[in-house]
This record gives structure tokens, sequence and C-alpha cells, in this order.
């Protein structure tokens, strides 16, 4: 049994991470990380991810665009357009 909740805390602070990371440097330098054309994340996986923290949240992120799912992140951004 989980105690006190803390494997669903742990997944909304990955997916509210996941929202509001931006893309630290190339062609879509500064673009939050769920803007990312699904191409260009398609790219990376195929020519490898990056290591560390921004790796595994792209490889989070494709599983969500392939899926449709951008709109679960959608409201958990801190910025508004």
């Amino acid at each position: 049994m989980l105690c006190g909740g803390s494997l669903m805390d742990e997944h909304k602070e990955l997916l509210l991470e996941l929202a509001n990371a931006k893309m630290p440097f190339g062609k879509y330098g500064g673009y939050y990380l769920i803007d990312l054309p699904e191409s260009y994340v398609l790219w990376f996986r195929d020519k490898g991810f990056p290591s560390g923290r921004l790796g595994e949240m792209m490889e989070n992120l494709l599983v969500i665009k392939e899926n449709g799912l951008e709109k679960i992140l959608r409201p958990l951004q801190t910025r508004r357009y």
C-alpha cells in the first residue's frame, strides 16, 4: 500500500516539471518541451536523447505526444498564451 499518496505526488511533480520545462539548446532552444514538434522529438529518439533529466523528460514527452495526450499537460503550465 502506498503511504500518503507519495506515488501520485511524484507523478504530479513529474507532469508539472514536464509541462513547464524548456528546451535549453538547438533549433528550438527556449521553447517549452510540450511545444516541440513531434518530428523533432522523434529525431532525438533516433539519434539518442540527451543524457540526464532532459533526456528522461523528452522520452516521456514522446509517449505523451504519440498518444495525443498533450492536453493533460497544458492546464499544468504556469504560463498563458
